[in-house]
């Protein structure tokens, strides 16, 4: 165990044991699937926070973790959001690795991927993970990867930038990583689909999840066109403007790229790296996720479908992850904080109930459905993250204080309701472990 704090409490050293626990029967030869059951792969930003959790306890596998990861970047720079493991049956996982086929792409890596991509928080986790466990070992894995993740953000800057206002651009609902959000409703509406058409695979996640729990028939039919239409292309992004069916900006993942340039900022530093050029590179994005996305009649932060060129209207826990960046403008911290305070998400510094995903006064917030409701211990994580960086520190305490009761009340599931707290989805999963592991580490201060 590294030389970090542990919990000091007999309730929170219980569950430091459970969560390492979930993490080891989760460990295989080189990453952390994600759970046993519904997800048996690596996913991307999975185990960006899974490697922040081995940091405190087994510091090798978070870099095993990362490299392993990014062994299996494309030659463009892109990290598939999900590569296969091959010891997994093809049939364990929709949609597997022959309905991706990224073997026929050039430029794919030899092992099995998605062609689609995650919020880039890699470089986030690199870095917390060097700081919370400090070595040479440590230091020379910060440099192994440092090129890796550098080659990660100018994919997304340059060819993700169809808008060309300096955001990146998301190609799928599952490139956000809250698949069936509220906030896709409005662009997803506009992607023709049939749920007949399901009728030739079979969704493996109703055999571990009620459907209720999960993105409906017609949902899918949409994720499954709009992956076929850019499997068509051959996964080329330099048509997306003209032809493909699903674009939009999202506030999460823009936000996640300019906190990765502070933290490549950090690792250059670390390794005698210039980090002025990603310190440049984060104010760009900054300014023009301010500008492109921030909406001044509504106080937050929206998707922009940019086949319309409209924000969409939904108020989701999206519109709060831009205190990621540290330099966000006091304008547009003290509006997300009004935001995350009000009756919609109910951040307090005692919270009687969890952070949900969706306005929970909107008409179609779903307190059991995914994305549509309930509270997630990732976006806990990065919301807590960003308020501890803006000085907001009761209000961190108090976000600290409600994920660990969600672990105390149900273990490390997948995800919890927003009212209840009562475990949902996958249990024994990775990334509540891990994360759990963190801020039972690292008390707010």
């Amino acid at each position: 165990m590294s030389g970090k704090l542990v919990p000091a409490t007999p309730d929170e050293d219980e569950l430091w044991r459970l969560a390492v626990r979930t993490l080891d029967g989760n460990w295989e030869h080189d990453h952390t699937a994600p759970s046993r059951t519904l997800y048996p792969h690596q996913w991307s930003w999975d185990s960006a926070f899974i490697a922040i959790g081995w940091a405190h306890v087994h510091p090798d596998r978070a870099w095993t973790e990362l490299t392993s990861l990014f062994d299996a970047q494309w030659r463009d720079g892109r990290v598939p959001h999900i590569v296969f493991n091959p010891a997994v049956p093809v049939d364990a996982y929709f949609p597997g690795p022959g309905f991706w086929a990224s073997a026929a792409v050039d430029g794919a890596p030899r092992v099995a991927t998605s062609g689609l991509v995650q919020p880039p928080v890699h470089a986030l986790a690199a870095w917390h993970a060097y700081r919370r466990a400090p070595s040479e070992s440590g230091r020379a894995a910060l440099g192994r990867l440092y090129p890796r993740l550098v080659a990660q953000q100018r994919y997304l800057a340059t060819h993700r930038d169809v808008g060309g206002a300096g955001l990146a651009s998301i190609v799928h609902p599952w490139e956000s990583g809250l698949d069936n959000s509220p906030a896709w409703d409005a662009p997803l509406a506009a992607v023709p689909a049939e749920v007949a058409a399901l009728g030739a695979y079979r969704r493996r996640d109703l055999a571990h999840a009620a459907a209720a729990h999960r993105p409906t028939d017609l949902d899918y039919a949409r994720y499954v066109a709009i992956v076929t239409a850019y499997r068509t292309a051959g996964y080329r992004d330099d048509g997306l403007a003209d032809e493909h069916p699903f674009l939009v900006e999202c506030p999460l993942f823009n936000a996640a790229m300019g906190a990765a340039e502070h933290a490549l900022a950090g690792i250059a530093g670390e390794i005698g790296a210039d980090p002025g050029p990603h310190t440049e590179r984060a104010a760009r994005i900054t300014t023009a996720l301010v500008n492109r996305l921030y909406d001044p009649t509504t106080g937050t932060f929206h998707p922009r479908d940019l086949r319309t060129g409209r924000l969409t209207p939904a108020r989701t826990v999206l519109g709060l992850t831009p205190l990621l960046l540290p330099d966000l403008p006091a304008r547009q911290v003290e509006a997300i904080r009004v935001e995350a305070v009000s009756s919609r998400f109910g951040l307090a510094t005692r919270m009687p109930r969890p952070l949900p995903s969706h306005d929970r006064t909107a008409a179609d917030f779903e307190p059991l459905r995914y994305w549509r409701g309930p509270s997630w211990m990732n976006i806990n994580w990065l919301v807590r993250h960003g308020l501890l960086g803006h000085g907001h520190t009761e209000l961190a305490a108090g976000l600290r204080a409600s994920m660990i009761e969600l672990a105390t009340t149900a273990g490390c599931h997948e995800y919890f309701h927003p009212e209840t707290g009562v475990g949902l989805g996958s249990p024994a999963f990775g990334w509540t472990a891990a994360l759990l592991l963190d801020v039972l580490a690292t008390p707010d201060r």
